[in-house]
């Protein structure tokens, strides 16, 4: 009985140990076939790098500005006796666009002016009485500071009297009146906007590194919206000499004609800069940058040899790269890459350093300096 049991054990034995033999085998199977695994080449598009021309123009979205704008105010408080314009309407420099109430003024001009021909008729009273020796020099020199004291009087009124009837500063265009007949103004109190609107100016920002091949002077080309199909032509007229600190960018200011006043104050437009003859340099799609805080980059399509097995397939490397300038699909590339290499340009966000891929140039991304999308 007892040798039964024993056998009964030592074939259940043999039979776990074969079991977890086999079972054994099978990890290390796994795990062999594990580390031999590859994952599939990630399918990416290229474009085999390669200098062209490239135009020595810069780009930018700009705000339209009057060269001469206002909003006219009341220069002192009163009541509104006569509006005379309408709103929208052209004005002249000089025209007169409001008159105050000035009753209580030329009351007292009448006052005035009373007073200062008494001053003078007293003055000349004295000037023979002291021909005479009946008064003294000082009594004259008194009766002669009254007397300009009074004429004074009646230019100060005389001034407060053409305060108050308010004229266009400049030659233009008004807005909408913010004013009715006898309402009371008080000093500083808004009537209507005046701007110029020929020539206006245009206000852009560039970046630092563009700002040293830009002159005072330049010629500007700029397109607006609201009038497709044509270009307003100017210069630059002023460039900041500070740069923001926040946005390490410089204001510049053009002017320009504007015919029709078509251009409008607020009014954004796209800028053109022609800073002379063009240059060569290195494009690339816009899509094949990746762009990052510690630096933009590329991958490179290259022959990559596997460090195990000592073959050689088609794979990725990361390559930095720094960027001059951006122009439709393409941005110029100053460092980086070398004419007739092959580099990613879509695709590239799945892709690391070292992996395979396979190149389907299909469907590529778009690389043109002057886009014309099909729903513009």
């Amino acid at each position: 009985m007892a040798k039964r049991m024993w056998l009964m054990l030592l074939i259940v034995g043999l039979f776990i140990v074969g079991i977890g033999g086999y079972k054994f085998l099978q990890i290390q199977a796994a795990i062999a076939s594990g580390s031999s695994y590859k994952p599939p080449p990630e399918t990416v598009t290229t474009i085999v790098v390669r200098e062209e021309e490239w135009p020595a123009s810069l780009s930018a979205i700009g705000s339209v500005s009057a060269v001469q704008g206002v909003v006219v105010s009341a220069d002192l408080a009163g009541v509104v006796r006569a509006i005379e314009f309408q709103s929208g309407s052209r004005v002249r420099a000089g025209q007169t666009l409001v008159r105050l109430d000035t009753a209580q003024e030329h009351a007292q001009l009448q006052q005035a002016n009373a007073q200062s021909e008494l001053a003078h008729l007293n003055l000349v009273r004295a000037e023979k009485l002291v021909v005479k020796g009946l008064i003294a020099q000082a009594e004259l020199d008194r009766m002669n500071a009254e007397a300009k004291s009074a004429d004074a009087s009646v230019s100060a009124i005389e001034a407060t009297i053409g305060r108050k009837t308010i004229r266009a500063p400049f030659s233009g265009v008004l807005g909408i009146r913010e004013i009715n007949l006898g309402q009371h103004l008080n000093e500083g109190d808004p009537i209507v906007p005046l701007q110029a609107l020929d020539p206006v100016h245009v206000d852009f920002a560039l970046p630092q590194t563009d700002v040293s091949g830009l002159k005072a002077g330049a010629a500007v080309s700029v397109a607006a919206d609201s009038a497709v199909g044509s270009n307003f032509n100017g210069h630059v007229s002023a460039i900041n000499s500070v740069i923001d600190p926040a946005t390490r960018n410089v204001s510049v200011q053009a002017t320009l004609k504007n015919p029709g006043e078509r251009l409008r104050p607020g009014m954004y437009v796209d800028v053109k800069l022609d800073l002379g003859k063009a240059s060569r340099a290195i494009t690339l799609p816009a899509s094949a940058i990746s762009f990052a805080p510690y630096g933009n980059s590329v991958f490179v399509v290259e022959n990559i040899t596997d460090p195990k097995t000592k073959k050689s397939y088609r794979g990725v490397s990361q390559r930095f790269v720094k960027i001059a300038h951006e122009r439709g699909d393409q941005v110029a590339i100053v460092s980086g890459l070398k004419p007739g290499e092959e580099v990613v340009t879509s695709g590239a966000f799945k892709l690391r350093p070292g992996m395979a891929v396979a190149v389907d140039n299909t469907i590529k991304p778009g690389n043109s300096q002057n886009p014309n999308p099909a729903d513009s």
